[in-house]
């Protein structure tokens, strides 16, 4: 008996490499509204988002920060954000 009752059973999944997985979460004002920015362990972008969200709440829950993002290491994944922005800035270094 047919249990597609009609349709194609879809293929096996093939194997592909996975997303890396994120290793900073940043939260910036960015123009009056505060950004969440994830970063790679290399500090290549992953995301950005609303920092409002509940998702925020639960990734930085029992973390605490480093306070500014104004070392040389984060100058080109934070080109567009002024000096001040970048002092004022939250780094969470997120367990992986």
């Amino acid at each position: 008996m047919n249990h597609g009752f009609g349709i194609e059973t879809p293929g096996g999944h093939h194997g592909t490499a996975r997303r890396a997985v994120a290793r900073y979460l940043v939260l910036i004002d960015a123009a009056g509204s505060t950004l969440a920015r994830l970063f790679l362990h290399d500090r290549t972008q992953a995301a950005e988002f609303d920092a409002g969200t509940e998702e925020v709440a639960l990734m930085t829950q029992g973390l605490t920060p480093a306070h500014g993002a104004d070392g040389p290491e984060w100058d080109r994944a934070l080109e567009g954000h002024s000096a001040d922005e970048r002092r004022a800035a939250e780094v969470y270094t997120l367990d992986v």
